[in-house]
């Protein structure tokens, strides 16, 4: 497979993946908020709450429509740009994937039309229920993508088939209840619900900065502050429980991330800075932090986190052990029926490594010639590029606890200052708007970059899973889809600006009184209420 044909596959489904996500994360949080205040309007049936509902809903709807235009495309291209690895994996890839269309976004999008045209044909309870059926519906099409993809980082519950020369389920079960998809389903979604929290405190303080719609703003920011903390603060929980993950199950990811090149001593520091330099296998100007790494990684003192230096030492071990399984692979398909039982005992030995053994079908057309140094080369490709890996991390990370910050900031003005914030908070809240994107596509950049060489970690290489297709197919098709993703994006901010800027249809439950002493505040000076004699 030409390497060039292999990176702009790969490029396009990262730019289509990457787009698609700008959009994901607002919807899954923005569906929980809005069902949220749709339920104290039923509560209280305050007309402050249902005006509330709209008018984030109308911002929700917006966000939907461009985030289903730019998931269907990605569906397609699994069989049109990897269809190698579609006929390898479909078997047990598909089936998530096939309930998540079936099950979790037919009930997202039946119900998201009954939501928008239903609120003067359905009670008031029904179309409360109708709210949440849809946050429902947006959060199980999370899981059923995020458990196909958990999967992709830990392949467990399925078999590989020498007849076939394909994975097969074994137990629906294991993929279903895999650990790193759990733990990336409520690590993602959670992402999801700050990125919306911020979003509704941004635009809510722009308006209070302006003098507008100050009941919706006031009560949005105290709802989405609250919501916010909880789902930052679970974010922080999940994402420590990816890193224990990824110390059981994808040790090269996480040394790659920390930039370790050799094994240390229990227990291992983290790298709060370092440039990377993968040719001298060193991490230059690295400024430590003991301990913590140890404590992510492995929940003790005493477990060391293996270097990248010995875990290639156990990839070449491996690609051995998988040389050895492909060639008791060649005789079962040679001899069938009429396999002696020890071959298929070696195979059953060596299986389990067979994808290591396929590292070397880069170099070789047959993985039993390759030479010591053709196997020393594929272990090295066991390791991803750091640098790139190492960076998005920290920017991950960092985003992470300034969103912490900020918003434990804006629930303790809600809560315990009567609600009000310093001028430079408001600003600060409306900057604030871009970071959770920031950090979930550096979260994406980790989970997806960190795992090459392989599509499925340990069993199918990258360069074996795309289709035979033309540079110039993948790159007219590259160059549309960005055109098109960009037209969208553009389009999906416009709509929401205009949206902000137009805001709620009416403002209900604002005085005279209460906007303008708001505005004297702001400028500190706390005007009194006038009386009626005034």
């Amino acid at each position: 497979m030409d390497l060039d044909v292999v990176s702009l596959s790969r490029l396009q489904f990262a730019a289509t993946a990457m787009y698609h996500f700008i959009f994901v994360p607002l919807t899954l949080g923005l569906s929980i908020i809005v069902a949220s205040m749709e339920t104290v309007y039923v509560m209280t049936r305050r007309p402050v709450w249902r005006q509330m509902t709209k008018f984030w809903g109308t911002l929700f709807g917006i966000n939907f429509v461009l985030g289903v235009a730019t998931g269907i495309t990605m569906e397609f291209q699994f069989g049109m740009n990897w269809s190698y690895y579609s006929h390898y994996v479909g078997d047990i890839f598909g089936a998530p994937l096939a309930i998540e269309g079936l099950m979790a976004f037919f009930l997202e999008a039946t119900f998201v039309g009954l939501w928008f045209f239903g609120w003067d044909k359905l009670s008031a309870r029904a179309h409360m229920v109708v709210a949440w059926l849809v946050a429902l519906g947006s959060n199980f099409s999370a899981l059923w993508i995020l458990i196909a993809n958990g999967w992709m980082q830990n392949p467990v519950g399925g078999v590989f088939n020498p007849e076939t020369m394909r994975m097969e389920i074994a137990s629906f079960y294991e993929v279903l209840f895999n650990p790193v998809a759990q733990a990336k389903f409520v690590h993602t979604v959670s992402a999801g619900y700050v990125t919306a929290s911020i979003f509704v405190i941004g635009v809510s303080a722009w308006y209070m900065l302006k003098g507008r719609h100050i009941e919706l703003a006031r009560r949005s920011i105290a709802l989405a502050s609250a919501f916010g903390l909880a789902s930052v603060l679970s974010v922080i929980v999940l994402g420590d429980e990816s890193g224990y993950e990824s110390t059981l199950n994808q040790k090269m990811k996480l040394a790659a991330m920390e930039s370790m090149w050799k094994t240390e001593a229990a227990p291992a520091s983290f790298t709060l800075f370092g440039l990377p330099d993968q040719a001298a296998r060193e991490t230059k100007y690295a400024v430590h932090i003991p301990y913590v790494m140890g404590l992510i990684g492995t929940r003790s003192l005493t477990e060391k986190i293996i270097g990248i230096e010995d875990l290639v030492v156990e990839a070449e071990a491996r690609i051995r052990s998988g040389i050895i399984a492909w060639d008791a692979l060649q005789k079962i398909r040679t001899q069938r029926a009429n396999t002696p039982v020890e071959v298929r005992d070696t195979f059953e030995k060596n299986g389990q490594n067979l994808g290591y053994g396929l590292l070397l079908l880069r170099y070789t057309e047959d993985p039993r010639q390759a030479s010591d140094a053709q196997i020393n080369k594929a272990a090295w490709d066991t390791v991803p590029t750091v640098a790139p890996l190492f960076w998005s991390f920290r920017v991950m990370v960092g985003a992470g606890f300034l969103m912490l910050g900020f918003i434990a900031f804006m629930f303790w003005r809600t809560n315990f200052a009567d609600g009000r914030y310093p001028t430079w908070s408001l600003r600060a809240a409306v900057w604030m708007i871009p970071v959770p994107w920031i950090a979930a596509e550096a979260g994406w950049f980790v989970a997806e970059f960190g795992r090459q060489p392989w599509t499925v970690d340990g069993l199918l290489p990258t360069f074996l899973s795309a289709s035979h297709l033309s540079v110039a197919d993948l790159l007219v098709t590259l160059l549309g889809f960005v055109a098109l993703y960009t037209v969208l994006l553009v389009i999906e901010v416009r709509l929401m600006l205009a949206a902000i800027r137009k805001g709620p249809v009416q403002d209900v439950g604002e005085t005279d009184d209460w906007n303008r002493n708001h505005r004297a505040r702001l400028q500190g000076e706390f005007a009194p209420a006038a009386t009626p004699a005034e």
